[in-house]
């Protein structure tokens, strides 16, 4: 597992009803370590008059700019610096209800190489006192155990000073704007959902008095809005003159066309700076499967990452090489992602975490012999890939697919084939499978956006239960070139990708597809109407012709696809011993919708089980977080189980088959901490049952004992209000029910089964509560639903296991509470101790 500050737990038998090989997750608790401060009232000293002296340089500049009639923010930014190899004490210097602020943290290495935390706070005028106060505290008073004070917040500090324009910038330093030239920005403001509205039309203002350009769109997160604006360092220090409430600077995603339309010996000059700084990490047990046209791997920026003998074909005659050029970007995006454009324009080491594999699917025209075996031919595949190295885990990426529409999310052979695969039904060696969705491709349906994305059907074979099935979303909306000023995107920044087939057509048996949504850049409109594709909406990678131009774009479903393998594989580098399933689960369970995507896909005038259908059979889950993927955090802890079940057994007095195991987990959790909380303090609590399906594709109506299924899987809560006993007499009734859409929950899901949780085979959902009911909702019941496996026994698969993955997670439910809780680490204790004991 990776060094993470909160991995998450997986479980052992103590919580669950069978016993497993666990693993001891890595760090998550224990004292935390400061200093040595052997002259306590010198070092609060030092620390007040640092304090006070940024205090007044701040007062006395913003005096200075009202003299000249130039706006001044109210208050103060301030940067907080830990003692070598030691950790600021982050969560006490935030107190929102004084309106003191944490802006952003940076983990940097002093000269000497040792590790240096860096926090940037805003205080409000007038709040400074709250600070020294703290400081007097730590000096003069002690606690009912003799210790100072604010001990571990004044101790882990070592400098304080007035932040500037390097306390902000996120990204790579070398990136920063100079003086002489403006360039795009992404500024990052902190807002509640409260305060977002007045936040944003105030740096406005500002903007427009500052003579700052800014965007018109901006996107919004529950604590964060990002305007875009085109400035040069100047003009960034004077936006933090100004404004309150900036929590960082980024340098605004270079367009492709940046690139793409550098000439080629230019082009070469940044490759060059960048290839011999590529490689993959020796450690890597992970890869990324590449089935598609091929790969040009003699390309500089893929030589080091992709060799020779990680490149095959399904067929010998073809060779590897990439006669097309999909491939090839395909490999780029899951080589580099949406970073390429910042990695050529930094000079840091870039060592991959996983290899990357090509497997040539598709021949040139001509040499195809057997246009109607798809299925066959990506099971083979699978086969070359695990060829090349039988011990390494994979995530096959798979961007080829059928435009027809006739299935219409009816399972077909090549669906059939890639779920029967997945789910090891041959040699019980489970898969994970990642495959676009499939796109709109015709530039007069782009003129009636985003209804002919409803109309156009995810393709052949995204249809696969097992698979997770990417769609498109676009944050991608700046044209900068003079020469397209007629044409403005279609789609706005967080909406659906213009390119994006869904499900809204399926018949309701057939699961939510896509899965999630990743970026798949836009498409355009001039006045007339008239749409196209450019590569100002697109994604920078890397092209197969490499003697005539380096780079090349990637966009629609395909460039989300290679985008949501590359956070697999990242995922899966970082849990090695994880199931499939369960990788499959993080990148669902982290995902949320955006603003625009709500906005765009429900209406008030419907109902909610209208608008939750239409959310999950456009866009599934939203756009995936890979930081909540990763790992859980400090009021956020989430737990995974790996498990298998059988669903069914034979019931001997009639010779036919019913439900035979539920599983009970008894969640260790953070009782304490939730009891220390004001009792409406809102929690939620998140729940995803992540399994693979053994398929029966044959076309029998897919109903009754024909089912497609092997088997379903669903979960539930125990209610505040119940008992253990209460809560098994409910589930066994559910599980007796056996249908999809049971009923009678009493727990208020935001989908809820009724709304089509149960479709597929990844079920996700969530529900907000108090912290007083959060304490009593400590379990959670695992139970199966009907398949074929149970209602053609014939097939002698009724006793047969089943494997699943469940992640739960518990977090606070709003950014803004005042209230400190570490929901994380007790539970982190006590999971290591029982463990190790």
């Amino acid at each position: 597992m990776a060094d993470l500050e909160y991995p998450h737990l997986f479980l052992d038998g103590a919580y669950g009803p069978d016993s497993l090989r666990y693993r001891n997750p890595v760090g998550g608790g224990g004292d935390f370590e400061l200093p040595p401060r052997p002259n306590r009232q010198g070092h609060a000293d030092r620390v007040r008059d640092a304090l006070e002296r940024a205090w007044a340089e701040d007062v006395a500049d913003a005096a200075g700019r009202q003299g000249r009639s130039l706006p001044a923010k109210d208050g103060t930014y301030l940067e907080i610096e830990s003692a070598p190899d030691f950790d600021l004490r982050l969560v006490s210097l935030e107190d929102r209800r004084q309106g003191i602020e944490l802006l952003n943290v940076h983990d940097d290495r002093d000269a000497q190489g040792r590790s240096i935390t860096r926090a940037t706070i805003y205080v409000p005028k007038g709040k400074q006192t709250n600070l020294i106060r703290k400081i007097q505290r730590y000096r003069d008073e002690n606690n009912r155990n003799g210790r100072p004070k604010n001990k571990r917040l004044i101790e882990s500090i070592e400098l304080i000073r007035r932040a500037v324009l390097h306390s902000f910038w996120h990204d790579p330093i070398e990136l920063l704007p100079d003086v002489e030239r403006r360039e795009w920005c992404e500024v990052w403001l902190v807002a509640s959902p409260a305060t977002r509205a007045a936040i944003e039309a105030d740096f406005r203002n500002i903007c427009r008095l500052l003579d700052v350009p800014v965007q018109e769109d901006a996107i919004h997160f529950v604590e964060r809005i990002v305007v875009m604006v085109h400035a040069n360092a100047d003009e960034l220090d004077e936006l933090l003159a100004s404004v309150a409430h900036i929590g960082e600077f980024r340098k605004g995603k270079e367009v492709a066309a940046f690139w793409t339309e550098m000439p080629n010996a230019e082009q070469a000059q940044w490759v060059d700076g960048l290839s011999p700084r590529l490689s993959v990490a020796t450690d890597a047990a992970v890869a990324v499967t590449v089935i598609d046209t091929g790969v040009a791997n003699g390309h500089p920026l893929l030589s080091p990452i992709i060799p020779d003998d990680r490149c095959t074909t399904v067929q010998a005659s073809w060779g590897s090489a990439d006669h097309h050029g999909h491939g090839t970007t395909m490999c780029g995006t899951v080589a580099f992602g949406d970073e390429l454009d910042a990695l050529l324009q930094t000079s840091a080491l870039v060592a991959l975490p996983y290899h990357i594999e090509s497997v040539k699917l598709i021949s040139r025209p001509g040499q195809q012999s057997d246009d109607a075996l798809y299925g066959k031919r990506t099971l083979q595949a699978f086969s070359r890939a695990e060829l090349l190295d039988p011990e390494i885990a994979r995530v096959y990426c798979i961007a080829v697919t059928s435009a027809d529409g006739r299935d219409g999310g009816r399972p077909s052979s090549w669906s059939g084939a890639i779920d029967n695969a997945i789910a090891g039904a041959e040699d019980d060696q489970q898969k994970l499978c990642v495959i676009s969705a499939g796109n709109v491709f015709d530039d007069t349906e782009w003129r009636s956006y985003p209804d002919a994305n409803f109309t156009n059907s995810v393709h052949d074979p995204a249809q696969a239960w097992n698979a997770l099935t990417v769609g498109a979303v676009t944050f991608m909306d700046r044209i900068d070139d003079p020469q397209l000023a007629a044409y403005s995107p279609v789609a706005a920044r967080g909406q659906l990708s213009p390119f994006s087939t869904t499900s809204r057509t399926w018949d309701a048996r057939w699961p939510n597809k896509p899965d999630i949504v990743l970026e798949g850049g836009n498409v355009a409109a001039d006045g007339s109407g008239f749409t196209s594709q450019f590569d100002h909406l697109s994604l920078l990678t890397t092209s197969h012709q490499p003697q005539t131009s380096l780079f090349s774009t990637n966009y629609a479903t395909s460039c989300a696809a290679a985008l949501g393998s590359q956070m697999c594989a990242r995922l899966w580098a970082a849990y090695p011993s994880a199931w499939p399933e369960t990788i499959r689960g993080l990148v669902v369970h982290s995902a949320q919708w955006t603003e625009e995507l709500k906005s765009q896909l429900t209406s008030p005038d419907a109902n909610d089980t209208a608008n939750m259908a239409n959310l999950l059979k456009v866009v599934g889950y939203g756009v995936p977080d890979f930081a909540r993927a990763l790992q859980s955090a400090r009021n956020s802890l989430t737990l995974i189980a790996e498990q298998a079940i059988q669903p069914f057994e034979v019931n001997h007095e009639n010779n036919t088959a019913r439900a035979h195991d539920m599983h009970l987990y008894r969640l260790p959790w953070p009782e304490e901490a939730l009891a220390s909380l004001p009792g409406e303090t809102p929690i939620i609590i998140d729940v995803t049952l992540s399994y693979f399906i053994e398929p029966a594709p044959g076309e029998k109506g897919w109903r009754d004992k024909y089912r497609y299924r092997s088997h379903g899987l669903d979960f539930d809560l125990k209610k505040s209000t119940e008992d253990e006993q209460e809560f098994v007499l409910r589930l066994n009734k559910a599980a007796r029910e056996d249908e999809g859409n049971y009923g009678g929950s009493g727990i208020k899901w935001v989908i809820g089964p009724q709304k089509g949780r149960s479709h597929g085979s990844i079920h996700r959902d969530w529900v907000e509560m108090t912290a007083a009911e959060a304490q009593e909702c400590n379990a959670i019941g695992v139970f199966p639903r009907t398949g074929w496996w149970k209602e053609r026994a014939h097939l002698n698969r009724v006793t047969s296991q089943a494997r699943y993955s469940l992640i739960v997670t518990i977090r606070t439910a709003s950014a803004d509470l005042t209230v400190d809780v570490d929901l994380y680490t007790p539970i982190a204790q006590r999971i290591t101790a029982e463990i190790t004991t």
